[in-house]
């Protein structure tokens, strides 16, 4: 199966199931606001996700590893 969410930077099989679930299939479906809507969509679906999911999101859109974001927002 071509998982367009598996080839964005951050985002595995487990992450990109998650957010099938949650009605993300796509990244024009990430490119819309709201990273933090994403992760609440997961999380109330009854995944287990932590909080570097979100940020895992938010560096796919950035194309960015999710590490990096978690620096640069300390600065």
């Amino acid at each position: 199966m071509n998982d367009e969410l598996q080839h964005l930077k951050n985002l595995g099989k487990t992450s990109a199931q998650w957010l099938h679930a949650a009605g993300i299939h796509s990244a024009s479906d990430l490119a819309s606001p709201g990273c933090g809507r994403y992760y609440q969509a997961v999380k109330t679906r009854g995944f287990r996700a932590s909080k570097v999911l979100l940020y895992a999101i938010e560096g796919a859109l950035m194309d960015m590893h999710w590490n990096d974001i978690c620096r640069r927002k300390e600065r």
